[in-house]
């Protein structure tokens, strides 16, 4: 069973995209913000890594920006397909040396768009 962690600030939005995801299959790993999330996933053998990443940018503690910068420094996580969600879409800029961002989705977004698009993720990994 694949494995995606959610990293959102907003807990609405995080139980949704885990239930989307839950239904068509996947282990969802939560996460409320970049800091709690880089310690969890830190923490982890490389075999129990998830296979996608879901981030959004903007959150407290730790944005997605620095936390994608953190998971491009760290060998054993920098190859994690990483799709960046977020409100603004200019923020793409940001993001346009990181290796491992599969694709940007801006909210609002369809339900069955995510699905595909992290499944595309998974499939790039293997």
């Amino acid at each position: 069973m694949p494995k995606v962690m959610i990293i959102d600030d907003e807990k609405d939005l995080v139980y949704l995209l885990k239930v989307v995801l839950e239904k068509e299959g996947f282990e969802v790993i939560e996460s409320f913000n970049g800091k709690e999330a880089y310690e969890l996933l830190s923490k982890m053998k490389k075999a129990d890594v998830p296979d996608a990443i879901l981030l959004d940018v903007m959150m407290p503690e730790m944005d997605g920006y620095t936390f994608q910068s953190k998971l491009q420094e760290n060998e054993k996580l920098n190859d994690i397909p990483v799709i960046i969600l977020t409100a603004r879409g200019q923020i793409k800029d940001l993001f346009e040396i990181s290796s491992n961002v599969f694709a940007f989705l801006e909210k609002p977004f369809e339900p069955k768009n995510l699905v595909k698009m992290v499944k595309e993720a998974v499939e790039s990994k293997k």
